[in-house]
């Protein structure tokens, strides 16, 4: 195996495990709700699980851009710079949780008056969110966090901090609803204390293995307005791109809602595949957001193509294996999720889409990647609002036609035409730096 291989692997398989938790996480809170006897609770695990994944998805960039920007002051060995992006993106972090806990009431309330769900999935998902918005402080301080490690070619700690913290999740949700009979408020606590437990060993383990990065630290070079206006001005682009991610999002599950309880419930079991394999390419993603970075740092530019070339046959290895794993094993798989048997025929009758989710989506995951070392903000935006505009042109003219399948095919559409245009812009992105 080759020496960039196991680079990428030495990244991607340890940011695999801790994704992987990720869905099996949000798995394991479908199974719960929906064996509680009513597909409402499903629906208000996907309105709810929708809504923080809305609201923390805005703020990425405390992720992706310090990602991206820890990277390259790495190459570069500018250790003053690494420090200072951890320490801006922590301190953004901590102040928009601080707006968001104070704005939480109008938060529910608009999202709630747009999704517009059922009577009984709404009042759910308000006792979700009502506990839930206490985590973001935690969640959205591991954003930074997570990022500057992977930035620094560190995978194995943001490992594991999500294996305890959804480990923690899940043992805590199981406890307060079987034990205690909280129903949806146990598993929304169990999130919250999660939450904090993870975020509690992400600090502890930055302080064992990073303390003597102390002497880098300069106040100055942090809290200048320089600085942090740089900061927002390179993640203005990831900001925007999310936002054009959000509205898909929020407009497929809102769609869905419309269609009726046990439509939602459907999407809802789909998209836990999605997930699956969305989580297990970022492994491969974040590989990418460290090589890349450093390569630019180092301005190495043979290193750089050498990478997204081998990122691109791991991904490659991936299609093949999830599409055979979904066509083979996706009923089964759902059996596990709900023993609803109305949902479970229903979403059966989608098992096309699943089939192409990896073939279609694997070009946008890994030139994500890519795009996010070299911090080519622009070309992200790019084609996730072309992306965004295939995805609304397709459901206007299918869905009244095809109903739910219409769906379907446009957001499988929307993943394509990501990955296509960030392969025509492709090289643009040395040029970038």
């Amino acid at each position: 195996m080759d020496i960039r291989d196991k680079q990428i692997l030495s990244i991607a398989l340890p940011s695999i495990v801790s994704n992987i938790t990720v869905p099996l996480l949000g798995l394991i809170d479908v199974a719960i709700t929906g064996h509680l006897g009513a597909s409402a609770y499903i629906g208000a695990i996907a309105v709810g699980g929708m809504l923080f994944n809305i609201i923390y998805w805005m703020f990425a960039f405390l992720r992706m851009g310090t990602s991206g920007m820890t990277s390259q002051a790495f190459g570069a060995r500018n250790l003053t710079e690494v420090v200072s992006v951890l320490l801006r993106a922590v301190i953004v972090s901590l102040s928009i949780s601080a707006v968001m806990l104070c704005l939480q009431l109008p938060i529910r309330e608009l999202a709630l008056a747009i999704i517009s769900p059922s009577e009984d999935v709404a009042r759910f998902t308000c006792e979700y969110f009502n506990i839930c918005i206490w985590g973001a402080p935690a969640a959205l301080g591991l954003f930074a966090l997570t990022g500057w490690y992977i930035g620094m070619q560190n995978s194995k700690i943001p490992m594991v901090v999500a294996i305890t913290q959804n480990v923690s999740n899940i043992l805590i949700s199981l406890v307060l609803v079987y034990l205690f009979d909280m129903s949806i408020e146990g598993v929304a606590l169990g999130t919250v204390i999660a939450q904090y437990i993870g975020l509690g060993v992400a600090v502890l383990l930055l302080f064992k293995n990073y303390y003597r990065l102390r002497r880098y630290f300069c106040r100055k070079v942090v809290l200048t307005q320089a600085s942090l206006l740089k900061f927002f001005l390179l993640n203005k682009d990831i900001f925007l791109r999310t936002c054009c991610l959000i509205l898909v999002h929020f407009f497929f599950i809102s769609a869905g809602a419309k269609q009726g309880d046990t439509e939602l419930a459907v999407n809802t079991l789909l998209m836990q595949l999605f997930t699956l394999y969305s989580y297990i390419m970022d492994g491969f993603a974040f590989a990418g957001e460290a090589m890349v970075g450093k390569a630019i740092g180092s301005q190495s530019r043979g290193i750089y193509d050498d990478t997204i070339k081998r990122l691109f046959c791991w991904g490659g290895g991936m299609v093949l294996l999830f599409s055979a794993l979904y066509l083979f094993g996706g009923r089964p798989f759902m059996a596990l999720l709900t023993d609803d048997a109305k949902v479970l025929d229903m979403a059966m009758t989608y098992q096309p889409w699943t089939i192409l989710f990896p073939i279609c989506g694997v070009g946008a995951f890994i030139w994500d990647g890519v795009y996010i070392g070299a911090t080519a903000t622009k070309g992200m935006l790019i084609s996730m609002a072309t992306g965004m505009a295939m995805f609304f042109l397709l459901y206007f003219t299918l869905v009244p036609v095809l109903n739910n399948h219409g769906l379907w095919i446009a957001f499988v559409a929307y993943l394509t035409t990501r990955g296509v245009v960030q392969t025509i812009m492709r090289k643009r992105v040395w040029k970038v730096v």
